[in-house]
């Protein structure tokens, strides 16, 4: 094979992978790469070898933070104490409480409060609309985002404007760095606040199941709520809204006859949701965006990876592998057998999963139904990302609800 470019890869964006990761499945699925800084790395690519990765427990997250680790600059490494950043048996310990607040009863209940969060913000936009092409972001996935993290929480109402502004601040990786510290700095301690609040007058939200959650005697610490806080912000924050407002313009650039067909069917959204999760490519470098370390000698494919040694796992490149999806690189809104990864597996498997799947559900529902005529309102090819984000996210979506109005 020739050589390979700097990883991350520079040829993939929403759409997909870098098409060097089909040859890497097809030639050497175990790669050592070079990163950016000239750090080396091991880069997993095939489904099922980054399934049996993540059930390894030699594959450590905590060892990345160790001095000794390798390091890698531009790539996106989680603050270290937060739940994905450790293993077994701290790890164990935090999921197995939080899971208690994340019960499918519990989460399930969310979707009505979702659906209204929906309609609210759509009903605004349809005022908006009337002086011209919506701002998708603006409009809905953003603000979306961020209110269901406050109905998880239980932020108060009074609070969640200084709230959002917070995130807001605190997420944008290309404004002032000092806005972003003060920001951080706000929502810590608001947070400490908010436990403190919860814990003598507990609400019905997660926050508080949270803090109400036990193993005998045991129970999650002020700092340990507090990062399962900040775990929420990023993983329910900003991913959710990219994922969505990526979702919406795949389908009304490329798949108009699927917009048309769900607004109809809305029985047929759900595997149009795990479609959109597995073929809209979310994450900026392709993989997991978090390294693990060798802590001894594992064997992968055939492939020795030496104790010591750093392992990206690449989940876009999973869900493209044809061993495992039939017409992998197309998108098939019928898709029954659809085992993607773009949520995880194994032991550090999102716990907001089915709330992400909810939220995309019920706002592509709401939008395919009320605007069948909705339309981009520049060319695709027109539209801004955000450079040197963790995410493929948008700077912008704007929209047409009713359709082009100078057609």
């Amino acid at each position: 094979m020739a050589e390979l470019p700097l990883f991350p890869f520079p040829g993939s964006s929403h759409r997909g992978p870098d098409p060097v990761f089909s040859r890497l499945r097809a030639e050497q699925p175990v790669v050592r790469v070079t990163t950016a800084n000239g750090t080396p790395a091991w880069l997993i690519t095939r489904h099922e070898d980054i399934r049996t990765a993540l059930e390894d427990p030699r594959l450590s997250r905590a060892a990345s933070y160790e001095p000794t680790a390798p390091q890698f600059e531009g790539l996106f490494q989680a603050p270290p104490g937060m739940i994905i950043s450790l293993d077994p048996p701290d790890h164990t310990r935090l999921r197995t409480l939080a899971v208690q607040a994340f019960s499918p009863e519990r989460i399930e209940g969310m979707r009505p409060r979702v659906r209204r969060l929906v309609e609210e913000l759509l009903g605004q936009a349809e005022k908006d609309a009337a002086e011209g092409p919506v701002d998708l972001l603006g409009a809905l996935t953003g603000p979306l985002a961020l209110s269901v993290i406050c109905e998880l929480l239980g932020v108060p109402e009074q609070d969640r404007t200084s709230f959002h502004g917070w995130i807001r601040r605190f997420a944008d990786v290309g404004g002032p760095q000092d806005e972003a510290v003060a920001a951080r700095e706000q929502l810590g301690a608001y947070m400490a606040g908010l436990v403190m609040a919860k814990t003598q007058t507990p609400g019905d939200d997660v926050l508080s199941a949270l803090i109400a959650a036990r193993l005998g005697h045991d129970r999650l610490s002020t700092e340990e709520l507090i990062g399962l806080g900040y775990t929420l912000l990023g993983a329910g924050g900003d991913s959710s809204a990219s994922q969505l407002a990526n979702s919406v313009l795949t389908l009304l650039a490329r798949h108009r006859d699927v917009w048309h067909r769900l607004g109809g069917h809305p029985e047929e959204i759900p595997a149009a949701v795990e479609e959109l999760l597995r073929g809209v490519n979310l994450l900026g470098d392709d993989t997991s965006g978090l390294p693990r370390i060798a802590t001894e000698d594992i064997t992968i494919a055939g492939v020795t990876i030496p104790a010591g040694d750093a392992v990206f796992l690449a989940f876009a490149s999973a869900n493209r592998d044809g061993t495992v999806f039939t017409d992998p690189d197309r998108l098939d809104f019928g898709r029954t057998h659809n085992p993607h990864l773009t949520f995880g597996h194994g032991a550090h498997r999102c716990l907001g999963a089915p709330l992400a799947r909810i939220e995309l559900a019920v706002a592509i529902e709401e939008l395919t139904r009320r605007y069948p005529d909705a339309r981009l309102a520049v060319p695709e090819d027109e539209l801004a990302w955000q450079q040197g984000d963790v995410n493929h996210r948008l700077v912008a979506l704007p929209i047409h609800l009713h359709g082009d109005p100078t057609t």
